[in-house]
């Protein structure tokens, strides 16, 4: 049946009941929006309160651990004369050092020394066979011996021919050629004499003696081998008393430095050990070199040593400390205990510290004048006596109660190193950037030169 054809009444039940579907629908989206809104309110709110409980647990914990003394290590701030330097590397070298070699050629006898001994200046350390040398020196003696007894037979002629000849009995020219056998004689002698002299001085080279004293090495021939003269190298001899170490400084350095020497004829040099901590020798300073490397924009510069000690080796590589000035009254801390920050350079300072070490720790700006390896000296921001955090200030606060307790030196770094430099100061320290403006250093390292 056709749309058109349908009854009113029955187009009127068809509508009827096609109207209430669409209601419905709409409302149990909306039911289903609200659960699906609720529980993610609820989910949220979960969250939430467990964000909360850690937060407030860690906020627990945080002041727990802030109350909990913090172990450190310390060391106390002292004030005490200390020197100002330039620092350098440098190469220990012999003061002098022999290559003995052989001035004849012979068999080597036993040698006369123990390899590593201490030998005197002339004394006899090898010997090459002498006969040979003895018998030319015995023949050149014997050649003399002719010569000066056909000298003394032609002065005899002579004489006998020169009574004649003033008597009139021969003629001149007899007594001219007695006299010039006379004169080759006399050349012949002196030849001989040449001849004597150069067989003693080649038997006496056979007798090889120590031209130094020093400390002989080891022996480069065993005895019974032929030795060829001016060739073959036997031994080397190194003076190590004194003993001297080349070092080298950058040019604009060396004007303080040569005037520094020609104002005072002599300035300290002090050696230390690979580390830069132990100090090995105390010397002076010789000389500079006569020219610049200008490949390098260095000078060489050598200091000398007594090395009574022997501390020093030849070709041991050394840092040198070239003491400019002595500060007599400097403030000095470890090193390890300068901290950097935004506000500058500072330490950490332990207040009221007790008989076990509790005590509090604090920032404490400073201002650094001079650093050096171990040691700063600082211009200013404590006092003689405080105790300055070294070890463990990574995990403090401010007004953070710790437990203190000393720290131990390093390998290597001696009590006695304390009175290094000439004025009985602590480990020296050179002149800094911020020497003049004050400016903090990085972790204490600064750069290195004079403050004059």
């Amino acid at each position: 049946m056709s749309f058109e054809d349908a009854p009113e009444s029955h187009l009127a039940s068809s509508g009827i009941e096609q109207q209430p579907s669409a209601p419905r629908g709409s409302w149990v989206r909306i039911v289903i929006y609200l659960i699906i809104a609720g529980a993610a309110v609820l989910f949220a709110w979960l969250i939430y309160e467990n964000h909360q409980k850690v937060a407030a647990s860690s906020a627990s914990q945080a002041a727990a651990l802030q109350s909990r003394p913090v172990p450190v290590q310390v060391a106390a701030t002292e004030q005490k004369p200390m020197p100002i330097f330039l620092t350098a590397l440098g190469t220990v070298t012999p003061y002098m050092s022999v290559t003995v070699k052989a001035r004849v050629s012979g068999e080597l006898e036993p040698v006369k020394f123990t390899e590593g001994q201490q030998v005197r200046q002339g004394q006899t350390i090898l010997v090459i066979d002498p006969r040979p040398y003895q018998a030319a020196l015995d023949q050149a003696k014997g050649t003399l011996a002719h010569d000066e007894a056909l000298l003394k037979n032609a002065q005899a002629e002579f004489a006998r021919y020169k009574a004649l000849y003033d008597a009139g009995v021969t003629s001149k020219e007899v007594m001219q050629a007695d006299e010039a056998a006379q004169g080759q004689y006399l050349g012949a002698i002196e030849a001989d004499k040449a001849a004597v002299e150069t067989a003693q001085l080649q038997l006496s080279w056979c007798y090889i003696q120590s031209p130094i004293n020093g400390k002989i090495g080891l022996r480069q021939v065993d005895p019974g081998n032929i030795i060829t003269a001016n060739t073959t190298n036997l031994v080397i001899i190194n003076q190590f008393q004194p003993i001297a170490v080349y070092f080298t400084l950058p040019e604009d350095e060396l004007p303080q430095v040569l005037r520094k020497l020609a104002a005072e004829k002599r300035l300290a040099v002090d050696a230390y050990d690979q580390n830069d901590t132990q100090k090995l020798a105390t010397g002076y300073l010789l000389t500079a070199d006569n020219q610049i490397d200008t490949t390098t924009g260095t000078d060489k510069l050598k200091a000398v040593f007594d090395n009574k000690d022997a501390a020093l080796f030849p070709n041991q590589f050394v840092n040198i400390h070239l003491v400019m000035e002595e500060r007599p009254n400097a403030l000095v801390v470890p090193s390890a205990a300068l901290q950097t920050g935004l506000q500058g350079s500072y330490v950490w300072v332990v207040d009221h510290a007790d008989a076990q070490g509790n005590g509090t720790a604090r920032i404490q700006p400073v201002k650094v004048a001079l650093a050096e390896g171990q040691v700063t000296i600082l211009d200013d921001g404590l006092q003689p006596g405080q105790t300055v955090v070294v070890d463990g200030a990574d995990r403090l606060r401010d007004k953070q109660p710790v437990t203190a307790s000393v720290a131990k030196q390093r390998g290597g770094q001696k009590a006695a190193q304390g009175a290094t430099g000439q004025a009985g100061g602590g480990p020296p320290a050179s002149p800094s950037a911020a020497s003049n403006s004050g400016a903090p250093a990085d972790n204490g390292k600064h750069d290195k030169r004079n403050t004059q």
